[in-house]
């Protein structure tokens, strides 16, 4: 569908030039004679952009700005201002405008300001429209996703978080298997108690048991005073137990009874301890061939897995990475004071073309570092870090047998300034050329 532009001029002439060269472009575009006229149209709720100028009867340029952004704050639009109203015009940025652009008009010039005023619009529009998803149906518990695989993970954390059952979460590291497990904690019977979480690779085998199940006073040397253990902390609530395929075999046969008989000795202790514990693991093993290779017990595997969900990898929900990024954006970019306003589409495709292996923790690290060192308000590929940006994954310009050096340049220029967002800084950085230079050349263009 085509855009829609509004120009408004008490000049009969320059509106109906604008009208004609601006259709050649390709919009859609509507005419207005004065402000009210425009007020009146850009309420009916259509209009893309708005070109106007400042002085105009019954309603000038700037009020009609005024009231227009009040009610869409993202419309962009650009001022028309002759050389003794700048001052105004540069008034008028401040106060919301786009741009603005001098008569006489230069049209190349003109043509170009609109076509970035209406991608950063677009931008602007997709990057609060994504947030207003997540925001409706696509966050659970801060768990980002809207696509098919993640929608069966939603669907079966509601169905067994109500329950008692034990809870068994696969996944490749990184996929957020913990946040999985919190949220069935937290939309539970058990939410308002305790929930205690174990990283079982984190800790050696010696000090395992004695963390799991507590020990008696001089159970073994340092064993100074009777400790709890986390089972026994976790009474009547959950826990989580992360990297569960790691546990030695006899930490397993331990494990076993507590879940069968729901009770365990503390180590160096001769009395049974009862306990009332809901059971979530994880791990990134396949225990079934860990069972094969005789390192996890087939029993204990059946008691831990009464209700499997396999977290998927980001490769294989790739519909997710947008909200995923649009929200990493959001949140680094408060936590940073940083005014980042979205993230090209080159920049966005790119992202989905990588692999991840770090799964959702590379991504979320790859955008907490992009918001931090960019100095742009918008994301594009040069911002990307290499590895993401393989050979097969760049834009390419293609230019036609026979072209002309003067030409080659020419574009080989605006598509550079295109792949950076109008950035004309980027733009003479990857061209290796001056700002000087860079605005010279655009110039010749008719496009300064």
């Amino acid at each position: 569908m085509k855009d829609k532009l509004l120009i408004v001029d008490d000049e009969k002439n320059i509106r109906e030039g604008l009208q004609k060269a601006l259709t050649l472009d390709g919009y859609d575009v509507m005419l207005a004679s004065d402000g009210r006229e425009a007020l009146d149209r850009i309420e009916e709720g259509d209009i893309d952009l708005v070109i106007t100028d400042l002085k105009m009867p019954r309603l000038s340029g700037e009020e009609l700005m005024k009231d227009a952004l009040e009610n869409y704050p993202y419309l962009p639009i650009i001022i028309l201002t002759g050389h003794g109203t700048i001052e105004n015009a540069v008034d008028a940025m401040r106060n919301g405008a786009y741009d603005f652009i001098t008569k006489p008009l230069n049209i190349d010039k003109l043509s170009l300001i609109v076509k970035r005023a209406l991608e950063n619009s677009s931008l602007k529009r997709q990057n609060r429209e994504l947030l207003n998803q997540l925001k409706k149906k696509y966050s659970f518990e801060n768990i980002i996703g809207k696509s098919t695989p993640m929608k069966k993970v939603f669907e079966i954390v509601e169905l067994v978080a109500p329950s008692r059952a034990n809870v068994l979460i696969y996944g490749e590291s990184g996929t957020g298997k913990e946040m999985i497990a919190d949220a069935i904690h937290h939309n539970s019977p058990r939410r308002d108690k305790p929930y205690v979480k174990v990283h079982c690779a984190a800790l050696p085998e010696t000090l395992l048991e004695s963390e799991l199940f507590g020990h008696e006073k001089g159970a073994f040397t340092g064993a100074i005073m009777r400790k709890r253990g986390r089972f026994e902390l976790a009474s009547l609530g959950t826990i989580f137990l992360d990297e569960i395929g790691e546990i030695s075999l006899k930490t397993q046969v331990k494990l076993l009874r507590v879940i069968q008989e729901r009770e365990f000795e503390r180590v160096g202790g001769e009395h049974p301890v009862k306990v009332d514990v809901r059971i979530i693991s994880a791990t990134n093993k396949n225990l079934k061939e860990e069972i094969e290779r005789g390192n996890f017990r087939e029993d204990l595997y059946y008691r831990l897995n009464v209700v499997s969900i396999h977290v998927p990898p980001l490769r294989d929900k790739k519909d997710d990475i947008p909200l995923m990024v649009h929200k990493f954006i959001e949140d680094f970019s408060r936590e940073n004071n940083k005014e980042i306003e979205g993230i090209t589409n080159g920049a966005l495709k790119s992202l989905m073309s990588y692999k991840w292996p770090g799964n959702v923790r590379e991504l979320r690290n790859v955008i907490e570092s992009i918001v931090v060192l960019t100095k742009s308000k918008v994301i594009t590929e040069q911002d990307l870090p290499p590895d993401i940006l393989s050979k097969d994954e760049r834009s390419y310009l293609k230019l036609p047998a026979g072209v002309n050096l003067g030409e080659a340049e020419k574009r080989l220029i605006l598509f550079t300034l295109e792949n950076t967002g109008g950035n004309k800084t980027k733009a003479s950085e990857i061209l290796r050329i001056g700002r000087k230079t860079l605005h010279r050349k655009l110039a010749e263009y008719g496009m300064s």
